[in-house]
């Protein structure tokens, strides 16, 4: 479903990571991540001595007794990013605070144009398959319909008919949607991953990782729908 629509403390996570790059920059123009802690954990229950036990490289520093909850993704910061250098650039993290206020709307416009895009393509005679979580054909509609607040996210996978080369006729027939890797932009973005993100895996490896020759993964965007459908359509009819 995604980020933006579950709130994934109310169902008893400790920790939250997740890619700022897809949905909260939205698009496509920085790499980065959040990891956002609850903040009331314990830690000194004797199993996270690197949180309870003195940090030489921060002279005896105990990050649980000095910083208590936030002990953690303090932690984190002061030791992981200084060691590794997985700091973002000032510019990337004005590119995810900006996208960050537009988060919420995004969110929305993304589930709703994905859900209508899901039934379109699900009630098209050249499609084969459909699948997302917001279809009451969907194994995971009942759990999705537990957990997600704000709709079932911008991600629709399906399969056409014609197979491995109709799904790569398809994208190369689109106009408005991009041939792109990435998820969570503001546009629209497709991808076949059995001749791009897979296709250094086997047939059968493939399809081990749930990545059929006719899967198409369609990453929703926010633009007007009716010309998303109308893109789809135009694509579609060329197969």
């Amino acid at each position: 479903v995604g980020i933006g629509s579950i709130r994934p403390f109310d169902h008893g996570a400790d920790i939250i990571a997740s890619s700022a790059t897809k949905y909260i920059g939205g698009h496509g123009t920085t790499l980065g991540g959040v990891i956002i802690e609850k903040g009331d954990f314990n830690w000194d229950n004797g199993k996270f001595p690197g949180l309870t036990q003195p940090d030489e490289t921060y002279n005896g520093l105990k990050f649980y007794e000095t910083f208590g909850p936030a002990a953690f993704t303090t932690r984190i910061r002061a030791v992981l990013g200084r060691d590794t250098g997985a700091v973002p650039s000032p510019f990337g993290s004005f590119l995810l605070l900006q996208g960050l206020e537009t988060l919420s709307l995004r969110i929305e416009r993304h589930a709703e144009n994905a859900l209508a895009v899901a039934k379109h393509l699900e009630a098209h005679p050249k499609v084969a398959w459909v699948t997302y979580s917001g279809l009451e054909s969907s194994p995971n509609h009942e759990v999705a319909k537990k957990y997600a607040e704000k709709g079932y996210g911008g991600i629709v996978s399906f399969g056409l008919k014609a197979g491995y080369q109709g799904a790569i006729d398809f994208i190369n027939n689109t106009q408005l949607l991009s041939l792109l890797a990435n998820i969570g932009d503001a546009k629209s973005l497709v991808i076949h991953p059995a001749s791009t993100t897979h296709s250094q895996l086997t047939e059968e490896q493939q399809r081990a990782t749930g990545v059929t020759p006719d899967l198409i993964r369609f990453a929703v965007g926010i633009e007007d729908l009716e010309d998303i459908l109308a893109d789809v359509d135009q694509a579609l009819e060329k197969i």
